[in-house]
């Protein structure tokens, strides 16, 4: 399996670059979006009352990857899941909608007939990533004021994983 490409690559956040030709066939999103290794986006009860809100804030602009979002996810959930059973609601507030792209350029014997270089190279899809702005919400964990000290301890987990540094809210 092909090793992903360092996230440096594609942290800036620059416009989002969109295929624009005169020949109308050449005016298209190539390749579809990929699979989201997100799968849920709300845990425990939403239903419930709660007194308590933490969030997790991004402290500055940047692009965060969907798999840099799951790992935070799982794990956050799973400290939550084991200590509180369902007394708790995490919700992901962002969706990957931003699709990296890499223009793969063969390497070693023989590559100089299959590569075609930087010829019409738009990319193929690799991943997805949601586009941050500095102070938005990544996660909010409501809870009952007991369990502060808990929620606060899961979100640090969640921000360990993600590409930059955060803040936790209390509300």
């Amino acid at each position: 399996m092909v090793k992903i490409r360092k996230f440096a690559a594609y942290q800036g956040l620059k416009r989002p670059y969109t295929r624009v030709s005169k020949y109308s066939k050449k005016n298209f999103v190539r390749g579809g979006y990929p699979n989201l290794k997100v799968t849920r986006f709300d845990m425990g009860d939403p239903r419930k009352e709660y007194d308590t809100t933490l969030k997790l804030v991004v402290s500055r602009s940047m692009n965060i990857r969907h798999n840099a979002m799951e790992a935070a996810r799982m794990s956050s959930n799973r400290l939550l899941e084991k200590n509180l059973g369902s007394s708790y609601h995490l919700r992901l507030k962002v969706y990957p909608f931003h699709v990296l792209r890499e223009n793969p350029i063969a390497s070693g014997a023989g590559a100089d007939r299959i590569s075609t270089g930087m010829t019409l190279s738009y990319g193929k899809p690799v991943g997805a990533a949601a586009r941050m702005r500095m102070d938005q919400t990544i996660f909010e964990l409501k809870l009952n004021k007991a369990n502060i000290k808990l929620g606060k301890e899961a979100l640090e987990r969640a921000s360990k994983k993600l590409p930059c540094t955060c803040r936790i809210l209390t509300e």
